[in-house]
């Protein structure tokens, strides 16, 4: 009875194991053939990999990514990164803009109703023309008119009751509870743009508390600035020493009461703003969002206690009167932008560059604007996957606010045939346009080798050097190897898109060129080993000692001396028999010898904040030397000359006197070769078949406003590039059911075994 007993129970075991890896078996199998079913189900157009919440690519949404973070900052008043400019562009109205097609760009009216001519006053108050000589320009007054009729964003901090009370304004201490987006507030509210917002946008850009960027730059030319400035310092600190001890929440800082005379409302579609002197590219600070309207209803609602800790601000929630507002925030996942249901539209423009009309940019002449309804921002970390759902479809452009992802894709495409082949098969739009910025290799003119020198006949023989130099180092060649073609070389330090640009033949640097056939060359070898000769350097030996001439270029890459380009470099030098000694060292003790005006060469670069050439020929400018004065001229240029013309071109209005100054300006450089003057590298978009209007640029930065796309190609573009591959499923299917076969049949043989064994065992007597 024992021992048939335990044979039972062995028989039971196993019975149960068999059972169990039946049943995995068979779960397994279950699986593969509900996916197999649910896929057979699958809508049509709407792959089983989608990213979209069902139907969402049928809709007139363009979607597109985002990288490492959220931004910070969507404060106009603090918000300067790049990677903000897409919302907030779109979302803020400045009282200018530029024209998204023309170049060199055109400054015009968004919010305004024309771009203002200054008033130009002496110092008596009598009004001058506009043709005025600068140091005669006391003060330049703007009065600016808004266009009637624009509306803010609905939101909260509008919301008022039937008897005119803020709904929101002030919230009970529990009110926030669950409260954590603008869209959990029930209740909003608009109102008018007045003239009132952008005073209260300048006075903002005083306030300590929002620590603005753009303050310093901005008191040094409106009247009363800085004044105002100290003033609002004095009056927070009043505030932060009332505090009780333990208290954190500052009260709201009501900057409607208290102004200055350098911006004021006349009326509620009237601005006037007060410069000191002559400054003409005042206008284009005007362009910016730092200059956005900010309406004090949205400042006092968002100043309430516990509003940071929900994060609820103007950084994350603005408050505009453009194309778009927020409609969802999920930091560092996903952004939502939908169309503003109070924007009065805008049309698209009807002129542009030669050969727009060819590339289709005109096409939506005269129609408002914006053309998509909603704008979708997901957190995509890492780039491989960005890229691969884009080549898949998911993604309308891969980064709004990146010009090189464009251009790293026609470097891929030309060292890859298959590559190439995929982007073309697919219809991948990849326009490239030369930005307004600068790349350089500069010599410091304090030095004595290759600077101004001691001495009229050092600085002609330094000069000269500068100038051998400038023809061996192959620009062209460079761009070849290290910017894979994506750039242009560059003749002067004004790119395209800039007033006073000059195109080939006009434009050509001579020193360093001639003309053949129409073209630039550059000068021959044997043309930069004279001028080296006569420099005082034969064959790359001092003419006196027939010691080597040894150079130093300053790296900030930190690559102990040691790269791809940097080794090119020296073979450049090595031409002319010159060597070339790398100092390489991280990027804050590059920026101490620069500040100290030690280092000999250096390479740097430059883009622009707003479209004119002054901005670049600042750069040049004596004043404005780094050494010691902390400014922007690097290379530590002085040329009297090209001083004198500077105030003279800084102060000037557009137009052909303008021009030629600037053209003056340039042949000084040219000749004088305080900079390598190394190209202007090019930006590019990447952009799906259906997407339309594409046009990237970094200088318009509402570009969004402007695209259309086509939601109905889109998704028959998905369903074809996403069709599943189901043929590996079905095999292992097939495999896992060979495999539950034999596992079924034991298993009923061992119940079959069972049955018997416990029949026989009941038998007995």
């Amino acid at each position: 009875m024992g021992l048939a007993l335990r044979v039972l129970e062995e028989w039971q075991v196993r019975q149960i194991i068999a059972l169990r890896a039946f049943r995995r078996s068979a779960c397994v199998a279950f699986v593969m053939l509900a996916t197999l079913a649910l896929s057979a189900c699958q809508p049509a157009g709407n792959p089983i990999n989608s990213p979209y919440a069902d139907g969402e690519e049928h809709e007139n949404t363009l979607f597109t990514a985002f990288t490492q973070r959220s931004p910070r900052y969507l404060d106009p008043a603090r918000s300067y990164s790049s990677d903000e400019t897409p919302y907030t562009y779109n979302i803020y109205e400045p009282l200018y803009g530029y024209h998204y097609l023309k170049r060199p760009y055109e400054l015009i009216a968004r919010a305004a109703k024309a771009v203002a001519e200054p008033t130009y006053f002496d110092a008596s108050g009598k009004v001058l023309p506009l043709t005025a000589p600068p140091d005669q320009v006391h003060e330049s007054v703007y009065e600016i008119k808004l266009t009637p009729g624009i509306r803010y964003q609905p939101h909260p901090a509008f919301a008022k009751s039937a008897d005119g009370q803020y709904l929101y304004y002030p919230l009970a201490p529990d009110a926030l509870v669950d409260r954590y987006a603008i869209t959990d507030f029930p209740q909003t509210g608009t109102r008018e743009l007045t003239a009132h917002d952008y005073v209260y946008a300048f006075r903002r850009l005083a306030s300590p508390r929002v620590a603005s960027p753009i303050y310093s730059t901005l008191a040094q030319h409106v009247v009363g600035f800085a004044a105002f400035g100290e003033q609002l310092k004095a009056q927070d600190a009043t505030q932060r020493e009332s505090l009780a001890p333990g208290e954190n929440q500052l009260p709201w800082l009501d900057l409607r009461t208290d102004g200055f005379e350098g911006v004021q409302a006349l009326d509620d579609h009237t601005l006037r703003i007060r410069v000191n002197g002559s400054y003409p590219q005042f206008k284009y600070w005007l362009a910016m969002t730092f200059t956005a309207p900010i309406p004090w209803e949205a400042d006092r609602f968002y100043s309430q206690a516990g509003m940071i800790d929900h994060n609820l601000s103007l950084n994350t929630w603005p408050v505009g009167t453009g194309p778009y507002m927020m409609v969802e925030s999920l930091q560092n996942r996903r952004h939502v932008l939908a169309r503003n249901p109070n924007f009065r539209g805008e049309p698209y423009p009807c002129e542009g560059e030669p050969g727009d009309r060819a590339r289709g940019l005109l096409k939506d002449c005269g129609k408002m604007t914006p053309f998509v309804d909603r704008l979708v921002f997901n957190i995509e970390k890492e780039s491989i996957p960005l890229q691969g759902k884009f080549m898949q479809g998911y993604y309308d452009l891969p980064q709004a606010s990146r010009g090189d992802i464009g251009v790293s894709m026609l470097v891929a495409a030309s060292d890859s045939v298959e590559r190439a082949a995929l982007y073309e098969e697919r219809g991948i739009q990849l326009p490239t346009t030369v930005e307004a910025s600068i790349f350089y290799l500069g010599f410091n003119m304090l030095d004595p080798v290759v600077g101004q020198g001691d001495t009229p006949e050092q600085a002609e023989k330094n000069r000269k050097l500068r100038q051998a130099l400038s023809i061996v180092f192959n620009w062209e060649e460079y761009i070849a190897i290290f910017e894979q073609g994506q750039a242009q070389p560059a003749f002067g330090p004004v790119p395209p898109g800039i007033l006073g640009y000059q195109e080939a033949p006009e434009g050509v640097n001579r020193t360093i060129y001639d003309m053949v056939d129409g073209k630039p060359k550059r000068k021959s070898l044997a043309q930069a080993k004279a001028l080296l000769a006569e420099a005082g350097y034969p064959n790359g030996r001092h003419a006196l000692t027939g010691e080597p001439l040894v150079l130093y270029f300053d790296s900030a890459a930190g690559t102990g001396g040691s790269s791809p380009s940097l080794d090119w470099m020296r073979r450049q030098f090595g031409l002319l028999g010159i060597q070339l000694d790398i100092r390489a060292t991280d990027y804050n003790r590059f920026q101490e010898k620069m500040s100290r005006g030690v280092a000999q060469m250096f390479m740097w670069g430059w883009i622009a904040d707003y479209p004119d050439a002054e901005n670049f020929l600042f750069l040049l400018y004596g004043k404005q030397i780094k050494a010691g004065q902390g400014g922007e001229n690097a290379a530590n240029y002085q040329n009297p000359e090209y001083d004198a013309l500077f105030v003279q071109m800084r102060d000037l209005p557009d137009g052909p006197e303008k021009e030629a100054i600037i053209d003056q300006m340039v042949k000084i450089l040219q000749h004088d070769a305080p900079w390598m003057f190394g190209f202007y590298p090019k930006s590019g978009g990447a952009y799906q078949q259906w997407v339309y209007n594409a046009k990237p640029t970094q200088m318009v930065r509402n570009t969004l406003q402007y695209v259309r796309i086509d939601p109905a190609l889109r998704v028959e573009r998905i369903a074809q590039w996403n069709q599943p591959i189901w043929w590996p499923l079905l095999l292992l299917a097939l495999a896992l059911a060979v495999l539950v076969w034999p596992a079924w049949r034991t298993l009923r043989r061992q119940q079959t075994r069972t049955a018997l064994t416990r029949a026989s065992s009941e038998e007995q007597p």
